[in-house]
């Protein structure tokens, strides 16, 4: 295969394994499968080694970087499932938002939006294919390095959880100048909410059309907001991005992709989102799998949800912890992971012994039946 032949679209190896594609749509399998939220992450030495002295954002805009970064988690642990190396901020970037990213202190925008009359800075119309084309080379190449090893997942941050860092300029604990908005300039939020719902459609689509094989959307910052915020300035968009890629993938005449909603924090919004056209539903360790369970009635399958920082336990205790998860879950329909993503300071030994006790336990379990 030539250089230029691994950035087109097509003629990808066969997948060899589809255990996860196969959960996620609430299929049986041979044991649970498993993935870690950013586990291609800092807790690798060979990451960081990869990263050392490299701006962030330029390691994103770099599709070798993104490919190398998404496969070294592969070669050291025997994943279900690999998620594209990026961020959810390149979208305000895309639409002209300044966003660094400043040693201990995270993601930084210099000029955050504070008034609705600062929503003229932003594109008005934003090209999708022009300005994330780097992420669209990152998924063709990753998809044809990856070998059919396993599926490969895209994903982006939900509106709301986009806004929040737009406005407040970085991470916050209150999310006070966002919910400011909600309550002060309930129009200008919809307008922003719905701009950016539009360009997540094509970016999701785009992910798609270069290879992706699933696609997860972030809504991180659900914890902030009560139910009646949640029903009035995110649902209504998580859902329409569903629908909208759904039929737009079908017009399109592209396979539909598994698709999973992580409102992290959102345990209070359960049966809504289990009814928002998501196959698969992420969870955070606060909510209890069996309860999960009951609450979204078989509807979609579940993702989660063990707490990250059990991994600081010793490796027996995992597996125990593990052990419980599965039971409480059950073994079809579901996607083992963490409840948010893997910490810097984790021992990588300690996340294999997680991959391994999701396999082994289940397919103990599996026989059980």
């Amino acid at each position: 295969m030539t250089q230029d032949s691994l950035y087109l679209p097509k003629d990808f190896p066969e997948l060899k394994n589809d255990s996860f594609l196969r959960a996620a749509c609430g299929e049986e399998t041979q044991h649970v499968p498993v993935w870690c939220m950013r586990q291609a992450g800092r807790y690798l030495p060979e990451f960081r080694e990869t990263r050392a002295a490299k701006d962030f954002f330029e390691t994103c805009r770099s599709p070798e970087a993104c490919c190398e970064l998404t496969l070294q988690p592969l070669r050291r642990f025997p994943l279900d499932a690999a998620i594209i190396f990026s961020d959810i901020l390149v979208v305000p970037q895309a639409m002209g938002m300044d966003v660094q990213m400043v040693p201990g202190k995270g993601p930084t925008f210099p000029e955050p939006l504070k008034e609705p009359d600062d929503l003229q800075r932003l594109r008005a119309k934003v090209d999708v294919a022009t300005e994330l084309d780097y992420v669209f080379k990152a998924i063709t190449l990753t998809r044809h390095k990856i070998e059919g090893k396993v599926p490969l997942i895209g994903f982006t941050g939900a509106p709301w959880t986009l806004m929040t860092y737009m406005i407040e300029g970085g991470g916050s604990t209150t999310h006070s100048k966002a919910k400011r908005w909600l309550y002060l300039y309930p129009e200008a939020s919809h307008k922003l909410l719905k701009q950016l719902t539009d360009i997540i459609v094509e970016y999701l689509l785009g992910q798609v059309e270069a290879g992706a094989q699933a696609l997860q959307v972030f809504e991180s910052h659900t914890g902030c907001l009560g139910p009646a915020e949640f029903k009035e300035f995110s649902l209504p968009y998580l859902r329409d991005i569903a629908r909208r890629v759904k039929d737009k993938l079908k017009d399109s005449g592209l396979d539909n992709v598994p698709m999973i909603v992580f409102a992290k924090d959102g345990h209070y919004a359960l049966e809504d989102l289990s009814e928002s056209h998501y196959e698969v539903m992420g969870l955070d360790w606060t909510i209890d799998p069996r309860s999960a369970r009951e609450r979204t009635g078989g509807k979609v399958s579940l993702q989660g949800n063990m707490d990250p920082c059990a991994l600081y336990a010793p490796k027996e205790q995992i597996g125990e912890i593990v052990k419980r998860m599965l039971e409480g879950f059950g073994t079809r329909g579901y996607i083992a992971n963490l409840g948010h993503g893997l910490y810097p300071d984790m021992d990588p030994e300690h996340v294999g012994a997680f991959v391994e006790a999701v396999h082994t336990h289940s397919q103990r379990l599996l026989k059980l039946k």
